[in-house]
């Protein structure tokens, strides 16, 4: 039998069950948001950590979408964009354009740094250049917030903990998954103790055909630049399961095919554009229909050669469309983890098992694909009825845009701060460093025939 509960009901059920656990914590000052300007200023205040001149390096979508613009536009009370750095010019330039206060742009990190002498670098490059400018940034005395994925390499880890540990610089990690209004309710049913210890977690990303193609037309194709699909994209599903469960990976088992893309395809072009077979090709991709991919990418090709379009079916493409991947924790927890880029429609399905019941997160997801639909949970309780929970998008009263509204919530957190992060949300280096080795672990077990790769041999745990 299944029942439906309101939020004020299960609230109370919950704060009772945890024994006053929420009491004038993030639960209560979430249903305060929306009763004007007053509630909002009580909420989020300027994060002193951080300094108001930030410079972004990378210039592509992520940034012009969520750290470029958009900040002038929401955040110039709290923030000011003073340097955009690109390898590709025309791309920056395109990007600056955008702002009202248009940046200066520049193709030298250095330079732009002691040119504008921000405070924080947002990070926003090619995945694999992610460690190279953290470093340099902290170097050149800077705070650093970078987007998922921290490294590609395990190598790249262990020097990431090194600086970090020799410049003490503040780095936050935009795992903007930990701000959905499921994934964050998971996190509180939780910490309530709904479903006390937890033994196992089963978590399948299912990505159509649409949005999983969309990754082998770009750099993500190639391992080299994002550590195949297990690091680029999963290190933030990975970070959830790590942040969910507060304990750390130890083992690897993973297994990966390329089944559907690359040297699959019956046949093959350069890119999109012109190509002889468009109009046999299910994948025929029209990139001119959009203004901001024309700008961004295809009126910059003359500087770096890069196709937005490329073809899917190149036969070169080496990250695996299909994914397995099996996780030990420290805690005893078993984790199995599924990724499928070949798939007719879009969602994620998440199951947690405890001793006192189960949580299932169910994320349906609409097009366009970067909006999902709807977000429901299943509370079932041992011997008990299940209860269903519509998590809303409330963390902010100003939320809208991209991930259900999980990148505002992140940018309010980094930008306006918090008085209080009950849930762990804000993304440290570690988790930054853990959430890749995961995905690291994984690529390097299936290069290995699938053998088992043990966190502690690729970095020392005793030090992170």
């Amino acid at each position: 039998m299944t029942g439906k509960i309101d939020r004020r009901e299960f609230l109370a059920r919950s704060t009772k069950v945890a024994g006053g656990l929420f009491a004038g914590g993030m639960l209560t000052s979430c249903s305060r948001q929306h009763k004007g300007a007053a509630a909002k200023e009580a909420i989020y205040k300027p994060n002193e950590k951080l300094g108001r001149r930030v410079a972004v390096v990378g210039t592509g979508w992520r940034c012009l979408k969520t750290w470029g613009p958009p900040l002038e536009k929401k955040y110039s009370d709290y923030v000011e964009v003073v340097g955009l750095c690109d390898t590709n010019p025309r791309r920056a330039e395109y990007v600056s354009r955008q702002f009202v206060k248009k940046p200066p742009t520049f193709t030298d990190f250095d330079k732009m740094i002691h040119t504008t002498r921000p405070d924080t670098v947002i990070i926003t490059t090619v995945d694999r250049f992610h460690p190279q400018y953290v470093i340099r940034a902290m170097e050149l005395g800077c705070d650093v917030i970078c987007e998922k994925p921290f490294a590609t390499e395990d190598g790249q880890c262990r020097e990431l903990h090194k600086a970090q540990k020799k410049y003490k610089k503040n780095i936050i990690v935009t795992f903007n998954a930990r701000y959905g209004p499921g994934e964050a309710k998971v996190k509180e049913l939780i910490l309530a103790g709904e479903i006390g210890e937890i033994y196992s977690v089963n978590y399948d990303e299912l990505l159509d055909i649409q949005h999983g193609a969309s990754y082998f037309r770009r750099w993500h194709g190639y391992i080299k630049n994002g550590g195949s699909l297990l690091v680029t994209k999963a290190c933030h599903h990975f970070d959830e399961l790590n942040w969910w469960l507060e304990s750390d990976p130890v083992e690897v088992i993973a297994y990966g095919a390329l089944k559907k893309y690359g040297r699959n395809g019956r046949f093959r072009s350069v890119n999109c554009r012109g190509c002889p077979h468009k109009s046999k090709c299910e994948f025929y991709f029209d990139i001119t229909k959009n203004r901001d991919l024309m700008e961004l990418y295809v009126n910059c090709e003359s500087d770096d050669g890069y196709l937005r379009d490329a073809c899917l079916y190149r036969s070169d493409l080496d990250t695996y469309d299909t994914n397995t991947v099996m996780i030990k924790y420290a805690n005893g927890v078993l984790a199995s983890y599924n990724l499928d880029a070949t798939l007719a429609y879009e969602g994620q399905h998440i199951a947690i098992n405890g001793s006192k019941g189960r949580i299932d997160l169910y994320n349906h997801y609409a097009q366009p694909w970067e909006e999902p639909n709807t977000s429901e949970i299943r509370l079932t309780r041992n011997f008990k009825d299940s209860i269903m929970i519509y998590p809303e998008t409330e963390s902010t009263p100003d939320v809208s845009g991209g991930h259900l509204g999980a990148d505002d919530q992140i940018r309010n957190h980094v930008f306006k701060g918090k008085p209080t992060d009950d849930l762990k949300q804000r993304g440290t280096a570690r988790a930054g460093i853990l959430s890749s080795l995961i995905g690291i672990a994984g690529y390097k077990s299936i290069r290995a025939g699938s053998k088992a790769i043990r966190i502690k041999d690729l970095i020392d745990m005793d030090l992170v």
